[in-house]
C-alpha cells in the first residue's frame, strides 16, 4: 500500500479545514487536505458574522472571496409581528469588522479550499478515512478514493475538521449529545423576483413564526434567497410530508414570506435536517484536535456554525505549529478553554431566544444605545471580547436586562 508523509493532515475542506491549511502552509509546514465529498456541494450556514472576515484576512484567502461578490451584509432585522429590532454592525462595541457576507456555501467553500491548493498545500477531493492509528504524536490514516483505491497517510498531527462527518469523534467513541433540544428545520432557495429594493431586499431577516418557531430569509447576489423554518420536531407534523409540498404550506402559514415567495421558483430541492445539535467529550488528544462541527454544533438562529469553525482553525494552526515547533502548548487552557468561551456566550444567547428572554429584550421599548452595542457585537461574533459585559457576563446579563424590562413595562 502506497504510503505518503506529512506534517499535518487536514481532514475536510470546510471553512475551518481551509483556514487551518492556509495558516499551516504559511507556517511552512507540508499540510495535506481531505475532503470526502466532490465540491462543490451544498450545505447550510450562508449568512456569515463579521468576525470571520479577520480571519479570512489573516489566512489569505479574503482577496479571493471578495473577486466572488458575495452579498454584502450589515446587519440583521428581527421581525416579530409588526414588531421590529435592527442591528447595525456598524454600531457596534467591539473594535472589528462593520460588515460581512452572505453566500451560497456551495461557491464559498469551493473558493476557499481552491485558494488553499493554489497556494500549494496538497489537496484531495473525494477521499475518505477509513481508519487512524495513533503511535504516540504520530498517526497513519488510511483513505480511500473514489476509484477504491487505498493508500496510507504518515502525519506528525491531525487536525480534525470533518464538520459533521465527525470523522476522530466518531472513530473513537468521543461524541456525546448536546444538553439543547433537538431541532428542525425545512428549507430551499427561492428565485426571488419580488425581492424588496433597497437595504430591506438585502439584509437577513429572522422572523418570529412562533416563540419556538422561527424563518431565515437570506437574499444572495446572484438573485436567489434561502428560506427556511427552525422549530420542534413536532411543529412540521400539521404540514404536508411531501417537501415541496411542505415548503409551499410553510411559505403561505407566514405573513413575512407569503406575497414575496408564494409564487417563486424553487432553485434547491427542498429539504430538511433534524437533531443537528451535538458535542464532543474533548476537543483535542495526543496528536489531534478537532474544529468546527467536528466540535460542537448549537443552532443556526445567530449564524454562529461558520464563526467557531474559522475561529477554531485559526487557534488550532497556531497551536499545532507552535507544537511542532516544540513549544509548550496547554491545550486545555489555550484551546479547550477559549474556545469553550465563544461556545457558551452563544449558548446562553440560543437558550434566551428559545425561552423568549431574547424577545423581551429586542422587542421591548427600553432604549439604550450602549446596550445594543454591546449585544450587536455578540451578534457580529467578537464573543471573546472580554471587554464586552454582554460577553463577560453573559449567563446572567441577558436574564438581569430581561428583568428589569419587565419591571419597566409595569411602571
Amino acid at each position: 500500500m502506497k504510503t505518503e508523509q506529512v506534517d499535518v493532515l487536514v481532514i475536510g475542506a470546510g471553512p475551518a479545514g481551509s483556514i487551518a491549511s492556509s495558516l499551516l502552509h504559511k507556517q511552512g509546514f507540508n499540510v495535506k487536505m481531505l475532503e470526502k465529498e466532490k465540491f462543490p456541494r451544498f450545505v447550510i450556514g450562508e449568512s456569515l458574522l463579521p468576525r470571520v472576515m479577520d480571519h479570512l484576512e489573516e489566512a489569505g484567502l479574503l482577496d479571493a472571496v471578495k473577486k466572488e461578490n458575495f452579498q454584502e451584509k450589515f446587519g440583521a432585522k428581527f421581525v416579530r409581528g409588526d414588531e421590529i429590532c435592527d442591528f447595525n454592525f456598524g454600531e457596534q462595541f467591539s473594535n472589528g469588522w462593520k460588515l460581512t457576507l452572505q453566500v451560497p456555501r456551495a461557491q464559498f467553500d469551493q473558493v476557499l479550499a481552491e485558494t488553499v491548493k493554489a497556494k500549494g498545500v496538497s489537496v484531495e477531493f473525494e477521499t475518505a478515512v477509513t481508519a487512524i492509528s495513533f503511535d504516540g504524536t504520530d498517526s497513519t490514516t488510511t483513505v480511500v478514493d473514489k476509484a477504491g483505491k487505498e493508500k496510507q497517510i504518515k502525519a506528525r498531527f491531525i487536525v480534525d475538521a470533518s464538520g459533521y462527518g465527525r470523522v476522530i469523534p466518531r472513530m473513537f467513541n468521543l461524541d456525546k449529545p448536546s444538553n439543547f433540544e433537538s431541532r428542525k428545520t425545512h428549507f430551499t432557495h427561492f428565485k426571488d423576483k419580488l425581492r424588496p429594493e433597497g437595504v430591506d431586499g438585502n439584509r437577513i431577516t429572522v422572523i418570529v413564526h412562533e416563540q419556538r418557531t422561527w424563518i431565515w430569509i437570506i437574499p444572495f447576489s446572484n438573485g436567489n434567497t434561502s428560506v427556511g423554518y427552525v422549530a420542534d420536531p413536532e411543529f412540521y407534523s400539521g404540514y404536508p410530508a411531501d417537501p415541496s409540498e411542505r415548503m409551499r404550506a410553510l411559505i403561505d402559514a407566514d405573513e413575512n414570506t407569503r406575497e414575496r415567495f408564494a409564487n417563486a421558483e424553487m432553485v434547491l430541492p427542498p429539504r430538511s435536517i433534524e437533531g443537528y445539535a451535538i458535542s464532543t467529550k474533548q476537543l483535542h488528544g495526543e496528536g489531534f484536535v478537532l474544529c468546527g462541527n467536528a466540535t460542537e454544533f448549537l443552532d443556526p438562529v445567530f449564524s454562529s456554525g461558520v464563526t467557531f469553525a474559522m475561529e477554531s482553525g485559526n487557534k488550532a494552526a497556531k497551536l499545532v505549529g507552535d507544537f511542532l515547533n516544540n513549544k509548550n502548548v496547554n491545550w486545555d487552557k489555550d484551546y479547550t478553554e477559549y474556545m469553550m468561551q465563544g461556545i457558551n456566550t452563544f449558548r446562553s444567547y440560543v437558550l434566551g431566544w428559545y425561552d423568549g428572554t431574547l424577545h423581551d429584550i429586542f422587542f421591548s421599548k427600553f432604549t439604550n444605545p450602549e446596550i445594543k452595542r454591546q449585544i450587536c457585537s455578540v451578534l457580529a461574533g467578537y464573543v471573546w471580547d472580554m471587554e464586552n459585559p454582554f460577553v463577560k457576563k453573559h449567563d446572567q446579563v441577558l436574564q438581569t436586562l430581561s428583568k428589569v424590562i419587565k419591571i419597566e413595562n409595569t411602571i
